[in-house]
């Protein structure tokens, strides 16, 4: 383990010494986790990503094109029973895995616990896990399979979302079937460079984003578990969209039955200003623009039919061959800043409440693996259908919204 002086000689370094100017006030457990957590915080990439938010995001070397989908709505009736036929076979022979990356809390919902655990306000009262089981229990019902769940929680809420699933007996889906692994967590930087103190004795971190899912996968020996069960294809989604679909045997259907190693789902662009990032050819490699990084006017700009050019929005709904994801996640995707409010302790001991973004997260998006893929399919279906995300307490993407959303894709 590291010692004092030696976690005292990398501070000094990279100019962050005030880490341990409570460290004399820490109990002996506190003085050994704030070692821990020092020597496994890799300061030159903290440097290196600090010094990234002095630049700003350049298009102007990068060829953008707009990128080709199939439309589902569009398809005959004879070609989607084919790729339907295709995806059964999948899931009936256990092929399938599902992967759902729940590693936020629910905090701008005004929920104190994670995300998934929160109850959306439907007359069930059943919380967005519990409706993302119910995927897989139809799943169940209709192929007479369990289609394995593997959860990807953080640091922060891993033990309440392991609890949460132990009281509610795993919505009757099976221990067994239910595995949850951790992603990885980056220190939070002030605007002047610092890391910041969450408590006298603790680093604040934050997740690394969901294109730490693939490492995370990969760490924590996931991808064995899931050869052991003879997994070939891959469903990852987020934890916050209700009417995801978890098990969509057209959509693996289609991936196959087009030779591709990936796909992903797109809804239309709502409006130009919606906060979605949307799928793009970047130098002839698939990519994503990211919301915050997209300048107005590319935004708004639309086609001879008039659709947005860049409107196909990525939803977080992807589909990967194992094999894929193996190739990907031995590979580091870079980071991207996000401007937050953060509370921290300052160099008097003293809480901060942040009323403004004050300091800086850096987060790897699961996008950006996209680029080294040979081929990935997209397919555009319809937001009312797929797409009811939960983010924020209210106004967009809200629980109403999400509510209206689910209750009226059940009544149809």
């Amino acid at each position: 383990m590291l010692k004092k002086e030696d976690a005292e000689s990398i501070l000094k370094k990279y100019n962050q010494e005030h880490l341990l100017k409570f460290y004399d006030e820490l109990s002996e457990d506190e003085k050994k986790s704030l070692l821990e957590q020092i020597e496994n915080i890799d300061f030159q990439l903290v440097k290196d990503l600090y010094d990234l938010t002095k630049t700003e995001v350049d298009f102007s070397n990068q060829k953008l094109e707009p990128m080709d989908y199939i439309d589902e709505s569009k398809l005959k009736d004879e070609e989607i029973e084919k790729y339907k036929k295709i995806g059964e076979e999948i899931i009936k022979n256990n092929q399938l895995a599902v992967v759902t990356m729940a590693g936020g809390q629910g905090t701008r919902l005004g929920h104190n616990g994670p995300k998934g655990t929160y109850d959306l306000g439907l007359e069930s009262h059943k919380s967005i896990f519990e409706l993302l089981c119910d995927n897989l229990k139809r799943a169940k019902e209709k192929y007479g399979v369990n289609v394995p769940w593997y959860i990807m929680t953080s640091k922060e809420n891993d033990k309440d979302t392991k609890d949460f699933f132990e009281s509610k007996n795993y919505f009757n889906y099976g221990k067994e079937n239910i595995k949850f692994f951790k992603q990885g967590e980056l220190p939070m930087i002030s605007e002047e460079g610092k890391i910041l103190l969450s408590e006298k004795g603790k680093i604040k971190e934050a997740a690394d984003g969901h294109g730490g899912v693939f490492e995370a996968l990969y760490k924590n020996h996931m991808y064995e578990d899931m050869k052991s069960k003879n997994i070939k294809m891959i469903f990852i989604s987020g934890v916050d969209n209700v009417l995801a679909k978890l098990v969509d045997p057209v959509f693996i259907g289609i991936t196959i039955a087009n030779n591709k190693e990936s796909a992903g789902k797109s809804v239309v662009k709502a409006y130009a200003e919606e906060k979605v990032g949307v799928y793009c050819k970047k130098n002839d490699k698939i990519g994503i623009i990211e919301y915050s990084e997209i300048t107005p006017e590319m935004a708004a700009v639309k086609d001879e039919s008039g659709e947005f050019l860049y409107g196909e929005s990525n939803i977080l709904c992807n589909l990967f061959d194992i094999k894929v994801l193996e190739r990907i996640s031995v590979h580091k995707l870079p980071y991207h800043i996000a401007h937050k409010k953060a509370n921290y302790i300052d160099e008097n001991g003293n809480e901060i409440i942040a009323e403004k973004p004050n300091a800086y997260k850096f987060e790897s998006f699961m996008f950006d693996a996209f680029e080294g893929l040979e081929n990935m399919l997209l397919l555009r279906v319809k937001r009312e259908d797929e797409f009811a995300p939960v983010k924020n307490k209210d106004g967009v993407d809200s629980p109403e919204t999400a509510r209206n959303l689910y209750n009226n894709y059940w009544k149809k």
